[in-house]
């Protein structure tokens, strides 16, 4: 298995018809870390998640992946070294989980390729990793939001990337399903050697899953450090706009929040 890597933004400023949503963004996310974004809606969180995956080229500064600039290489290029999770999709009417899961093979094995019917390692190892080999004859639209979520996972997967990125992957998904997911990715991450960066709105999870919270506001980067570090009364006043308390999980240790009542943006 080949080593982790890192991603690398540096002095990325983005925007959509004239409108800044990134504003000077620096970040270095180290190989092998597991790392989750949040902020309120707007921020940039899903924006930054695009750059560092290669769909969008920012219009200052650089997105590095290990030693690659992403703005040079093709999406297909890039789909090699970084996958990326997004929100939630519809199923495709017919298609079958082993079917969806081969669409992670594009970027390694071209449309033809990934059309081939025949046995593919890879795609049957994502399959078995993430715990869905058995459904593989299934088809997708049968799945609930939770299965449904897992396969796509696995589709991820099977772009054998070291970098995996994750967009909201416990949206619309009950708490049962929210943390089979986030305990399914904790431990692909351990076990394939994965860098891991995934955008939550569910403060618990990212303190609970992750070891490290990336805070953004208005663009920037406002908060960077340890669960521990960044969770504070303070931190849910200034960056999330809600008043509340911070207790630690008497197992655990992770911070815990209280939230109270919303406070004026």
């Amino acid at each position: 298995m080949s080593e982790p890597v890192g991603i690398h933004v540096e002095g990325v400023h983005f925007g959509y018809a004239g409108r800044p949503v990134l504003r000077g963004v620096d970040l270095t996310v180290g190989p092998g870390e597991l790392t989750a974004l949040v902020g309120l809606n707007g921020c940039g969180k899903s924006t930054l998640l695009r750059l560092a995956a290669g769909l969008l080229r920012p219009g200052e500064g650089r997105v590095l992946l290990g030693p690659h600039d992403l703005a040079r290489l093709s999406r297909r290029a890039a789909a090699r070294h970084v996958a990326l999770l997004h929100q939630s999709a519809p199923a495709v009417p017919g298609m079958t989980v082993r079917q969806l899961v081969r669409q992670g093979r594009y970027a390694a094995r071209g449309p033809l390729g990934m059309l081939r019917e025949g046995d593919d390692a890879v795609a049957r190892r994502a399959l078995e990793d993430v715990g869905v080999g058995e459904w593989a004859e299934r088809p997708v639209e049968a799945l609930s939001g939770g299965e449904r979520q897992r396969v796509r996972l696995a589709m991820a997967l099977a772009q054998d990337t070291r970098v995996l990125l994750l967009d909201e992957p416990t949206t619309y998904l009950d708490l049962h399903h929210q943390l089979d997911v986030l305990r399914t990715v904790v431990r692909l991450r351990e076990e394939r050697g994965l860098t891991v960066v995934m955008v939550l709105h569910d403060l618990a999870h990212a303190a609970r899953f992750a070891e490290r919270i990336v805070a953004l506001r208005d663009g920037r980067v406002v908060a960077d450090g340890t669960p521990e570090d960044v969770v504070t009364p303070a931190f849910l006043a200034d960056v999330l706009k809600v008043s509340g308390r911070v207790g630690r999980d008497p197992e655990g240790g992770w911070p815990v929040c209280y939230p109270d009542h919303p406070l004026t943006p």
